[in-house]
């Protein structure tokens, strides 16, 4: 970790990187646009995977007084991971033939069938009771009466993947053993909720006077003010919503994985303890004795104790950890590898059969109706996950290390 602390700053950057040179330039610059907010506590971290965002890097977090940016969380409101292991060794059922090819292809398959993935939706309404909540609860969404139509819609999306780096995987530990893994958001829900209220803080700010630069992308609502209380509400809806998300498709990806191996192995499998964790969000927290809104946009939690998922690109190497509660970082780590390329440099760098090769030959299984835009989430495309877990020995401790076995993506 090293420190930048120079005219361009109000407050330090703490930067879990070896030196400057590891940083875009970009990222850096908004990094020192973070510096500058009238209302931050102590200091801006950036993580080790960090790269440019939108108004914030990806894998920044700040503290703030009294204030909440929505463009500091994000579009993917509640973005995050989903993890469960099994007893069941992948040597096992690796070689085990179906009527649909490998066993691990047979699973691959059914979860395809049985979850939407990108753009889909489901063609009729799923339960939720998140959604069913907030119907009960509408005195506090009905004043954002364009939104409200959103808690109806959700209905169709509640365990659906999306597209990007959202994905489902079954991966291998370290002991030989299959776990699941998943990462998937709010859906549409935590965009337009984004959106919404970005554009209705840019408005009140240009109202005020702010002295918050327009043009970092970076308006702020006072938490007092009604809008602010307004987007707690919705963000706070969001995260549920993305937290429902998750565990539903996980539910849906055992019921597939228990049932296949059931069937063609006559084994019983069993799952240990789910681990499902944010990293796009603001929560109220006490740091250095101030209670303050930590945001954490592509950032994980991770307090002493506490566990959590850093999942690599398709291919690499996934991680489960516990936290190591460092004060210094908001008691915060990476979110996973971060981007090497952007998504359209990827295309240029990569094609898709270069791709398609290295999966096969490490006998990466992948699930995915379109093929033709798989080089943006190849393992090529980000960080090596490896370098950023070295960078944050001070943060987590690894409890496992997984490897993907086979790989479903939007």
């Amino acid at each position: 970790m090293f420190v930048i602390c120079n005219e361009k700053t109000k407050v330090p950057i703490k930067i879990w990187l070896e030196d400057e040179g590891c940083l875009e330039e970009s990222c850096l610059e908004q990094a020192y646009h973070l510096s500058q907010l009238p209302f931050l506590h102590k200091w801006v971290c950036l993580m080790p995977d960090t790269h440019t965002g939108k108004g914030m890097p990806i894998g920044g977090v700040i503290a703030a007084k009294d204030v909440i940016i929505p463009n500091a969380v994000g579009v993917d409101i509640g973005c995050g991971m989903d993890f469960v292991s099994t007893n069941i060794r992948v040597e096992d059922i690796r070689k085990i033939q179906t009527g649909n090819g490998s066993l691990v292809q047979a699973m691959i398959g059914g979860i395809m069938r049985g979850i939407p993935l990108n753009t889909e939706r489901y063609r009729v309404p799923q339960e939720s009771k998140v959604l069913d909540l907030a119907k009960r609860e509408m005195e506090k969404y009905a004043e954002n009466a364009e939104l409200t139509e959103l808690i109806d819609d959700g209905y169709f999306q509640v365990g659906s993947l999306g597209g990007g780096n959202h994905f489902i995987e079954l991966q291998e530990d370290q002991q030989g053993f299959l776990c699941i893994m998943i990462h998937s958001g709010s859906r549409h829900l935590g965009k337009a909720i984004c959106d919404h209220f970005h554009q209705k803080a840019r408005e009140l700010n240009r109202r005020w006077y702010s002295e918050v630069k327009e043009e970092y992308h970076l308006a702020f609502l006072p938490v007092s003010s009604r809008e602010g209380q307004q987007y707690i509400n919705w963000m706070n809806l969001a995260l549920d919503y993305a937290f429902e998300n998750r565990a539903r498709m996980l539910d849906k990806t055992c019921g597939v994985v228990k049932e296949l191996i059931g069937k063609h192995t006559g084994l019983s499998v069993e799952f240990g303890t789910e681990i499902n964790c944010h990293h796009n969000y603001a929560a109220l927290e006490n740091h250095y004795d101030a209670n303050v809104w930590v945001h954490r946009k592509g950032a994980t939690r991770v307090r002493e104790g506490e566990m959590a998922v850093i999942p690599g690109a398709m291919g690499s190497y996934s991680y489960v950890v516990e936290g190591r509660g460092n004060r210094e970082s908001f008691c915060t780590s990476s979110h996973g590898a971060g981007r090497r390329y952007s998504r359209s440099g990827a295309m240029k760098a990569f094609s898709t059969e270069q791709v398609m090769v290295d999966l096969k030959e490490q006998d990466v299984v992948l699930g995915k109706r379109k093929k033709n835009d798989v080089a943006e989430e190849c393992r090529f495309a980000y960080k090596d996950i490896d370098l950023v877990m070295a960078q944050q020995q001070d943060m987590v401790t690894p409890v496992r290390k997984l490897r993907t076995v086979g790989v479903v993506k939007g």
